[in-house]
């Protein structure tokens, strides 16, 4: 693990997020040295979904009633189905990362997550990708839809689906050392 930074990152999810999009940026996260809150709808801990049962728990450190995105660099949004599909009904979230749209901070988003996004209103004209179920939804929503492994638009980064997370993953931590300063 790296030196600590004065980097703060935070991943949003709920019950049913997918456990290797949740994990996977999460330990990149934490060997760059960068400090990650987990938040979620409510304390506790929350499930992950794991190929095809349900898989682990992990202990929520905020709920999003009590968060600002002021207090972050970067968000990050594991995919699954149930997960952004909860998170996408909830007022606090929608206000919560529409904040980073507003603030113009780093969004990161994968498989099903670009579904929460499109909540905010703010992803038409950009470039995006997402689990290919969710294409039409991205484009009904005016976004430009790309089938590549990671698609970055302005400080927006978004990649398939578990496949694709080294890339994801990679490009996260290039895009956070180019925009906040160490």
């Amino acid at each position: 693990m790296k030196k600590s930074t004065n980097i703060k990152a935070v991943i949003l999810a709920t019950d049913g997020f997918e456990q290797s999009e949740f994990e996977k940026p999460l330990e990149a996260l934490k060997d760059e040295g960068i400090e990650v809150d987990i938040v979620s709808l409510k304390k506790g801990k929350i499930k992950g979904w794991k190929e095809k049962n349900w898989g682990d728990e992990f202990e929520v450190d905020k709920s999003i009633d009590n968060v600002s995105a002021e207090d972050y660099d970067l968000l990050v949004l594991p995919g699954g189905v149930m997960n952004p599909d909860a998170l996408r009904t909830n007022e606090d979230v929608i206000d919560f990362v529409n904040s980073f749209f507003e603030q113009k901070k780093i969004i990161a988003a994968i498989c099903h997550a670009p579904w929460t996004l499109i909540e905010t209103g703010k992803v038409k004209g950009k470039q995006m990708t997402s689990f290919k179920s969710i294409k039409t939804d991205l484009t009904n929503a005016v976004a430009i839809w790309k089938d590549e492994e990671v698609v970055v638009d302005s400080g927006l980064i978004t990649s398939r689906s578990p496949e694709d997370l080294k890339a994801f993953c990679k490009k996260i931590i290039e895009e956070i050392k180019e925009q906040v300063p160490a």
